[in-house]
């Protein structure tokens, strides 16, 4: 496999749109996949859309479950890469990233405390 570099901050807006699920070795048996490191590995996949252009929809796969990442939240892709693969007369591309997370939304404006009347009949 050829391993190629992702710039992610050329992809636009990144979506999550089917929120993190444990990738499986071997489905015979439902063996999980792990990393060289023993972590379980898991698939996001993740709407990727640029301005003016249609959404795109790729699975990443990640090391450890991408805490916060649930499905309909824009998310950060830290250390993207593709990698191209060939078995037979089938090829594609597949996706892997150091992290996934969440983009922090804007807190919400806090409405103005009320005052109330102090003393005095109405």
């Amino acid at each position: 496999m050829q391993s190629i570099p992702v710039d992610g901050t050329r992809l636009g807006t990144m979506t999550c749109i089917v929120a993190p699920e444990v990738r499986i070795a071997n489905r015979e048996t439902g063996e999980v996949r792990k990393d060289r490191e023993g972590q379980t590995v898991y698939t996001v996949g993740v709407a990727v859309r640029q301005d003016g252009r249609r959404a795109s929809i790729i699975e990443i796969s990640v090391s450890g479950e991408p805490a916060g990442v649930v499905e309909g939240v824009r998310v950060h892709v830290t250390g993207l890469t593709a990698f191209s693969w060939a078995m037979g007369d089938r090829h594609g591309l597949s996706f892997r990233a150091d992290a996934i997370t969440p983009v922090p939304t804007a807190a919400p404006a806090s409405a103005p405390a009320s005052s109330s009347r102090k003393g005095g009949d109405a």
